[in-house]
């Protein structure tokens, strides 16, 4: 028995000892696991640098205590933001908010939660981006790398092409596909492929236009032109690809209400637009504009005073408090921005807000607007006192006149001009236009807005070369084929008593009779003939060719008849071609006219009755005004004339008068930098076939040629007018 009990004293001994063992083996287990974890996190954010660099961009440095882990990032458009994640690290930091100050960054916000670490990057235009760890730190560099060069793209200027050239071959990356469908809800989809999925992409809405701005992205040749998708039926028009600065740019031209979604998956990029329903269009009309980080706020009967305390730490806001802010709120906002939450806030209690950089000042609205009246009249007493200043603008581009009298209001007599629109009742500006300069009296804070404003107007006009060519082709043939003949002679009738006369007119037979009566006179007087005896014209058919170029003739003489033909022929064909180029170099906006010519004169009548001489001019002329749009093309106002001296025609006073031929265009046209258009053209063709004959003779088969001249006249004459801009460099300039 005592065997027994002892073993099982030891038994019962054995099971109180399982608690201790297995308490010891859970404190090993949690050991390691708060070891693990306290290595997963003994990654620290200790420091954090914001700089700016060239281009216009910034540079984001973190250091840490340890070896930093590759952060995972995303990006938001609307708001432009930059988000990085940064697992199993903790943020020392004391700041959670940095204000920046750089071309495109706003602030920077660095938040901890649930063991990793969120940097959120407030930007005004989501820009490209680039990590880099080296060492214990991480850099983060937003914005463009590349330098882009300020140059005219053009399609014929060797400089600029050089240099464009240049420019596409230092591209990093290319577009390889375009693509326009249709999707089963009425959208179109835009898909871009991309050789690259990294490229800095920017989409933006200017006018009717849904524009995709693709930076250091090449677009090849056969995918630059419009494409004309209304076939689709959806809300896009058209899409336009061309090479931008640096880049690509494709414009979508939209029309009705539409709203439009834009994402990359790998190396396809896509823009959807779609339409947008009644009841859509009214709920985007309802939405506010609040783009704050998101909080919940739930409290029963809680001071207003807490309630923006507790916005203010949220947004790391400093918060200055009107005493008149006081009541109690109960609320319960989830998930709202805090934004939104505070203009609740504010509009349930009749309050009004004011920020200035991180200083939000709260107040009953009334009390802040009759403060900022009584600030108005304040500053308005301060500048009625405040001791006027004249100084000297020295006006380098512009016509110091034509610039006073952009502000309008002019008063004073003819020699005077002053103006009142800019400047306060106590200032005044003087015109010297010996120097082109103004003399501005006036308070030092308005002469310094009216160097602001001469400093954005003051500035050199861009140039345009305008050249015309007017060319006049006319090629011409002629051919004609003639017949000359004809039978004349003298015989004695009646036994010689009468003489017969016959021959081609009855003046050649008149003729001929008077010299053989004279011929008869003189024999019989016993004198040497005086002349001698004419024979009648024996052209009975003349039908021959004006200015021949080449003839055959034929004749029979003998004492009493004399019988002849001949056969003459034409053909002329010419070719002409005249080419005229007027050039001229005018500024934006402006107006320039070149012509060279003559000035033809006539003689009028006038009332009176005097003979005048008046002048008309036969000149070639070129009149355009240039209109540089903001994508670098040219719209011009545009009148050619191309007139020359024609045939001269009989005047009333018994003189000749030149006609004058006018060859004339007036157009308006919108031609891109660099390009040639054909404004219009005139084609012209006469054909004309004529034939002259004997009647009935003329008609005879086969023997009718000889009483026939036929000719044929083709003229063919065309007149193009074509007209190349181009923008000059500002480089020329400086």
């Amino acid at each position: 028995m005592d065997i027994a009990y002892r073993h099982l004293s030891s038994i019962k001994g054995g099971r109180g000892l399982m608690p201790h063992r297995l308490l010891r083996t859970l404190s090993l287990v949690l050991c390691a696991l708060f070891a693990s974890m306290a290595f997963a996190a003994d990654v620290n954010l200790t420091d954090v640098e914001f700089s700016s660099q060239p281009g216009g961009r910034f540079e984001v440095r973190l250091d840490f205590d340890g070896t930093p882990p590759e952060p995972k990032g995303y990006n938001i458009e609307k708001p432009a933001r930059i988000a990085l994640d940064m697992a199993g690290v903790s943020s020392k930091l004391e700041q959670k908010k940095f204000p920046l100050s750089y071309g495109n960054a706003s602030s920077a916000v660095i938040l901890e939660s649930g063991g990793r670490t969120r940097m959120i990057l407030n930007l005004v235009e989501l820009a490209p981006y680039q990590t880099r760890i080296e060492g214990n730190s991480l850099f983060v560099e937003v914005g463009d790398s590349g330098v882009r060069e300020y140059l005219k793209p053009t399609k014929e200027n060797p400089v600029l092409s050089a240099a464009s050239s240049k420019q596409t071959n230092a591209a990093s990356n290319d577009i390889v596909d375009v693509d326009f469908k249709r999707g089963d809800q009425g959208e179109g989809r835009l898909v871009i492929n991309l050789a690259n999925p990294k490229a800095g992409i920017n989409v933006f809405v200017e006018g009717g236009f849904i524009k995709v701005d693709f930076d250091d992205v090449n677009l090849p040749e056969r995918l630059q032109r419009r494409y004309d998708v209304s076939d689709f039926a959806t809300p896009v028009q058209s899409v336009e690809a061309q090479p931008s600065e640096g880049g690509a740019l494709f414009s979508l031209k939209a029309s009705g209400d539409f709203d439009y979604l834009a994402y990359q998956t790998d190396n396809e990029y896509v823009v959807s637009v779609k339409p947008l329903t009644a009841e859509e269009l009214e709920l985007k009309k309802k939405e506010f504009a609040y783009v704050g980080d998101k909080l919940s706020l739930n409290f029963q009967d809680i001071e207003v005073r807490a309630v923006l305390q507790l916005i203010a730490d949220f947004t790391s806001l400093n918060l200055v408090a009107s005493d008149t802010v006081s009541g109690r709120i109960t609320l319960r906002l989830q998930n709202v921005p805090w934004d939104q939450a505070l203009d609740l806030v504010l509009k349930t209690k009749g309050l009004d807000k004011r920020q200035n950089g991180n200083v939000l000042m709260v107040a009953p609205a009334a009390e802040i607007a009759e403060r900022e009246r009584q600030e108005i009249e304040n500053n308005k007493q301060i500048e009625e006192l405040a001791p006027l200043q004249t100084e000297y603008i020295r006006i380098r581009y512009a016509d110091a006149r034509e610039m006073y009298r952009l502000f309008g209001n002019e008063s004073g007599g003819p020699e005077e001009v002053s103006t009142t629109s800019l400047l306060s009742p106590r200032g005044s500006v003087i015109v010297d236009e010996r120097t082109n300069s103004l003399l501005v009296t006036e308070t030092a804070q308005k002469l310094q807005e009216f160097r602001r404003v001469v400093r954005l107007l003051d500035v050199p006009v861009r140039q345009v070369l305008v050249e015309a060519r007017i060319v006049i082709a006319n090629s011409s043939f002629d051919e004609e084929l003639g017949v000359q003949w004809g039978a004349s002679g003298i015989n004695a009738v009646n036994s010689g008593e009468d003489l017969l006369f016959f021959g081609g007119n009855t003046d050649s037979i008149i003729d001929s009779r008077s010299s053989v009566a004279q011929a008869a006179l003189d024999i019989a007087q016993g004198n040497d003939l005086s002349e001698p005896i004419l024979a009648p014209d024996a052209l009975n058919v003349d039908l021959g060719v004006a200015n021949p170029t080449g003839s055959v003739a034929v004749g029979f003489v003998n004492d009493d008849v004399i019988l002849q033909m001949e056969l003459n022929a034409l053909e002329s064909q010419g070719r002409g071609e005249i080419v005229s180029q007027p050039k001229v170099i005018t500024g934006d906006k402006q107006e320039a006219v070149i012509k060279s010519g003559s000035e033809v004169p006539f003689q009028e009548s006038s009332a009176n009755g005097e003979t005048t001489v008046s002048f008309k001019e036969a000149v070639l002329k070129l009149q355009v005004t240039p209109s540089i749009t903001p994508d670098d093309r040219i719209i011009m106002t545009l009148e050619i004339n191309q007139d020359s001296i024609g045939d001269l025609v009989p005047s009333g006073n018994g003189g000749v008068v030149p006609t004058i031929d006018t060859t004339e265009l007036t157009t308006q046209v919108l031609v891109g930098n660099g390009e040639t258009v054909v404004l219009g053209g005139v084609f012209r063709t006469v054909d004309v076939e004529s034939e002259s004959k004997v009647p009935v003779l003329g008609d005879i088969p086969y023997l009718g040629r000889l009483f026939t001249n036929t000719s044929v006249t083709q003229e063919k004459t065309e007149t193009l007018i074509f007209i190349t801009p181009r923008i000059l460099a500002d480089t020329l300039i400086d």
